[in-house]
């Protein structure tokens, strides 16, 4: 008696024992699944490009509709059976379903880390976002093209200007010197020499109040090279802080 009292003490521990592993092998496998969910945002983008190309490639590769006669069993182009088709169909129509669900699923995990993620700057802080948009801008990317990056428009408008009036300054004292030149003549003659200065003096009067002088309060050259330089620093700290953040940011997908 006691031999089977005990046979059934040792099943029943067994029994326990089975449980108790089946519920951690469950709990380790959900474990595992949650953590297939949870991957970088360099994984997610990755996976992102992988998806557009597979969806492309499952769209173009399916057959949707055909053709059959009501004295034949296969439908004209795909030589199957009918309903080998209409299954065949259906399972591509629900496959390219559930890859385009995961593409928004990963794009939006995406859009929702890079609205909070923050990223710094030697001039100033952003978030990725942010970030990722300003970069675009600056490069003549994003929705307005090149029409919204107004740096490079500041810099071409105000070195356009600095040129031009350049030109005209120097146009303009070549045309004064000319004038000068051929007052100096008139006054003293071409051979002869005066030894009084006085007349002179009025030609010096006049290339003095007459010289076309450049009119720079911003020191546009400075300016130039400073939004230049900014624009260099920035798109590097940009590009370098993005990528850091992608590798180190982890992202959910639900």
């Amino acid at each position: 008696m006691k031999k089977h009292k005990s046979l059934r003490v040792m099943l029943l521990n067994f029994h326990r024992s089975r449980r108790r592993h089946d519920t951690d092998a469950y709990y380790a496998c959900d474990k595992v699944i949650n953590m297939a969910d949870k991957m970088l945002v360099t994984q997610a983008l990755d996976e992102k490009d992988l998806l557009v190309k597979k969806i492309k490639d499952k769209i173009s590769k399916a057959t949707f509709v055909d053709t059959i006669k009501p004295n034949e069993e296969k439908v004209l182009e795909a030589r199957v059976l009918r309903e080998e088709f209409t299954k065949n169909a259906e399972s591509a129509y629900q496959q390219i379903i559930d890859l385009i669900d995961r593409f928004q699923k990963i794009d939006a995990a995406i859009v929702a880390s890079n609205a909070i993620t923050r990223i710094n700057t030697s001039y100033g802080e952003f978030t990725v976002a942010g970030a990722i948009s300003l970069r675009s801008r600056l490069r003549g990317a994003g929705a307005y093209d090149g029409d919204a990056d107004f740096e490079s428009a500041l810099q071409n408008k105000m070195a356009h200007e600095l040129s031009k009036r350049l030109d005209v300054v120097e146009m303009k004292n070549r045309q004064l010197q000319n004038t000068a030149e051929s007052m100096r003549l008139s006054i003293l003659g071409k051979d002869t020499k005066v030894k009084d200065e006085k007349p002179l003096e009025v030609v010096e009067a006049y290339v003095r109040e007459n010289t076309t002088e450049l009119v720079d309060p911003l020191n546009v050259q400075k300016k130039i090279a400073d939004l230049q330089e900014k624009r260099d620093t920035l798109l590097t700290e940009l590009d370098t802080q993005i990528k850091v953040s992608n590798a180190t940011t982890f992202v959910e997908i639900e």
